[in-house]
């Protein structure tokens, strides 16, 4: 799988980062395979912008969970992941949880929105793509491809 990384540094080695604030699927190293959502990450650093190419081979050891869609699992897992709860996971693939999403699901853990309006008002956002990277294990297996800037 051809993953991209949205940054304002060439990411050579990339390594997991363990601090700062909670992210939809913890910390990690996060990517996706949408080349146009790298780039629109790499435009909200400062400075330079830079995407990263890599080459990520999946393999039996790896202990991966996925999201096809935005489900009452997803929904669960980011809260908690934003909660800061920690995860078994090599590695988290799955849609994500942009500001305004975000933003309805702290609306919803707090009682504000039903889940049922959750779910309506999520329905119609763009399709989206992230990987984090989680632990030591993935990152072995993800080969430096190359950059650009943009």
């Amino acid at each position: 799988m051809i993953l991209y990384h949205g940054s304002n540094v060439i990411v050579e080695s990339p390594k997991i980062l363990t601090n700062g604030y909670y992210k939809d699927f913890g910390y990690g190293f996060y990517c996706t395979n949408l080349e146009k959502q790298a780039r629109r990450w790499a435009l909200t650093k400062r400075g330079k912008h830079i995407v990263n190419i890599y080459h990520w081979e999946e393999t039996d050891a790896l202990k991966i969970v996925r999201f096809t869609d935005m489900s009452e699992e997803w929904l669960e897992f980011i809260v908690n992941c934003r909660r800061g709860i920690e995860h078994p996971y090599d590695a988290v693939e799955g849609a994500m949880a942009d500001d305004t999403i975000w933003d309805y699901v702290e609306d919803y853990v707090k009682g504000k929105i039903s889940k049922a309006a959750f779910w309506e008002l999520v329905k119609f956002r763009y399709p989206t793509h992230q990987i984090v990277l989680c632990t030591s294990k993935a990152l072995q297996v993800l080969k430096y491809e190359g950059s650009y800037e943009l």
